[in-house]
């Protein structure tokens, strides 16, 4: 028989215990499950949304997460003049600085003089972030760092450089602290400069560097050797309307822009530009044929009474002057006979073909002009020698491009213009009017005030221009404006040259003169002679203008009165 024994109560209660624990164990596994299943889930379905309903970032907000690098500026030989490159910046939050401010000054200052330690110190005690230098060297770097300040912090972040300094800084202005181009050939080509479809080869403008620091150089040493206030000049292409060099000073540093910028002599600045106005008035009269000999006298043999005024020479023939002594006399009175014949509606109209009555012509900012406001007889007779209306140095310099170059005005461009790209232009005087204007401006440079800027080779031809400067009691006789405008080579035109000095002061150079052709005058002459061949042009002593038919014309006697037939 067998007899069943039932195990004893413990056992029974022990295994029920284990069995229990097994079981929840069991459920708190499927909650765990069901959890991270349930995340995964809500993130896979997230990503089903945005990926279905999210619209794409805009343009705009693309950028201002990644922000494309700005494209590198050349000149027209590919020499860079503005360039994006990848550099540390240093900065300091003031907040989160523990040492002493006053220490860390002087020691910035140590390691980074162009501020002094007061200046550090405000940066220091400021509120906010505040830059303490851009662009820095590694070294430098490494040297701020090593004062183991955790309030001040590095970061690397696209920086535009202009290695060229201020040599072309009124041609590309400079960035607004933000990134954008606010002045210049920056804002001009913001656009193309920012797009990533543009990206790749430089923006090749129309200046030769190597041409623009001859000028720099010569309008420099000009400006601080007669002490002038200002100064202006170009060399322009007469057949496509290139600026191959611009300078206006005083200058700026793109590099570091502060406080109020000057403005650009060359294309904002208007002034009265004096007897560099007597070719446009001479080329008028040829081409609307009121002039049709160039032995046709003038009466020049005492001052022009216009109601209070009187209009006088400064180095005054006293007697009838011809076309080509006009010139190379430099005749303010046969000028204003010259004005008178051709009348208010005659110079009008050459002014507005040269676009004498609006805004300077070319890319970057440019100055409007003042236009007479009432063309009476006194103002038809002045405006011939520069009196009485002001346009910018680029205004003149385009119309001397015309003058000389066939009779065809184009604007002016700082883009590099392509062979057999440039503008058709407009015609303002016929082809033979600008040959003999060719002949006449030759001889003003061979035989009258503009001999100061000849060169061995290069036929320059060109006019000067002193011209009182007006002010708050009428037009000063101490303070002028004297500039030089020029052509070369005269028998074949390339380029214009013009310098301008803004109020020079004569000294032992000139003889104590500061009349344009012995101030401005040597300028141009120096710049042709370095420019030249860099431009193309190689001076060639045998060749020059034939001027055998004006030539004789001057009369090189001793000065007496004289009437002639007109």
């Amino acid at each position: 028989m067998i007899v069943l024994v039932a195990p004893p109560a413990e056992s029974r209660r022990a295994g029920g215990g284990r069995q229990a624990m097994v079981a929840v164990a069991q459920v708190r596994l499927m909650i765990l499950l069901l959890a991270f299943a349930a995340g995964i889930f809500a993130i896979l379905a997230r990503l089903a949304v945005l990926a279905i309903w999210a619209e794409p970032a805009s343009a705009r907000n693309t950028a201002a997460v990644v922000k494309p690098l700005r494209g590198d500026i050349a000149d027209r030989n590919g020499e860079p003049l503005a360039r994006t490159i990848d550099a540390w910046t240093i900065g300091v939050h003031p907040g989160k600085l523990i040492g002493d401010r006053r220490e860390l000054a002087r020691s910035l200052a140590e390691i980074m003089p162009d501020r002094s330690a007061d200046d550090y110190y405000k940066l220091l005690t400021a509120d906010g972030f505040r830059y303490l230098k851009r662009r820095a060297r590694p070294e430098l770097v490494s040297a701020v760092n090593a004062l183991g300040e955790p309030g001040i912090g590095f970061n690397r972040e696209p920086e535009r450089l202009y290695p060229q300094g201020d040599l072309a800084a009124y041609v590309l202005g400079h960035l607004h602290f933000d990134g954008y181009g606010v002045r210049g050939m920056e804002r001009v080509l913001e656009d193309r400069l920012t797009d990533p479809a543009q990206s790749g080869a430089p923006v090749e403008l129309s200046i030769d560097i190597r041409a623009q620091a001859a000028l720099r150089s010569e309008l420099g040493d000009a400006m601080e050797s007669f002490q002038a206030k200002g100064a202006a000049g170009l060399i322009l292409d007469v057949d496509t309307g290139e600026i191959m060099a611009m300078v206006s000073l005083p200058g700026f540093n793109p590099n570091d822009v502060h406080g109020t910028l000057p403005l650009n002599n060359v294309t904002q600045s208007v002034y009265e530009l004096g007897s560099t106005f007597k070719p446009i008035a001479a080329a008028t009269a040829i081409d609307t044929g009121v002039v049709t000999s160039m032995a046709r006298r003038f009466d020049a043999t005492e001052p022009l009474r216009i109601g209070r005024f009187s209009i006088r020479d400064d180095h005054p023939q006293k007697r009838w002057l011809n076309i080509p002594e006009t010139l190379v006399y430099s005749s303010n009175i046969a000028t204003a006979r010259i004005g008178e014949e051709l009348g208010e509606e005659r110079f009008a109209e050459m002014f507005r073909k040269l676009h004498f009555d609006d805004r300077a012509p070319i890319e970057i900012e440019g100055g409007g002009t003042l236009w007479p406001s009432y063309w009476g007889r006194a103002t038809t007779m002045t405006v011939g020698y520069g009196h009485g209306i002001a346009v910018t140095p680029l205004h003149l310099a385009l119309a001397y491009a015309a003058i000389v170059n066939g009779g065809v005005w184009r604007p002016a461009t700082l883009m590099k213009v392509e062979p057999g790209h440039a503008v058709a232009g407009e015609r303002v005087i016929s082809a033979e009017s600008s040959a003999r204007m060719r002949q006449l401006m030759r001889l003003i440079v061979t035989e009258g005030t503009g001999r100061n800027a000849d060169v061995l080779g290069y036929r320059v031809g060109g006019k000067t221009g002193t011209a009182e400067k007006p002010g708050e009691h009428g037009y000063s006789s101490r303070n002028n404006v004297s500039t030089f405008a020029a052509a070369f080579p005269m028998d074949a035109p390339r380029y214009v040259v013009i310098a301008m000095l803004d109020s020079p002061v004569g000294n032992a150079q000139s003889h104590g003169q500061r009349t344009a052709g012995w101030t401005a005058a040597p300028v141009v002459g120096r710049v042709i002679q370095r420019t030249g061949p860099m431009l193309g042009v190689i001076p060639d002593p045998r060749r020059d203008v034939d001027l055998s038919d004006v030539e004789p014309l001057i009369w090189k006697g001793p000065q007496e009165h004289e009437v002639a037939s007109q």
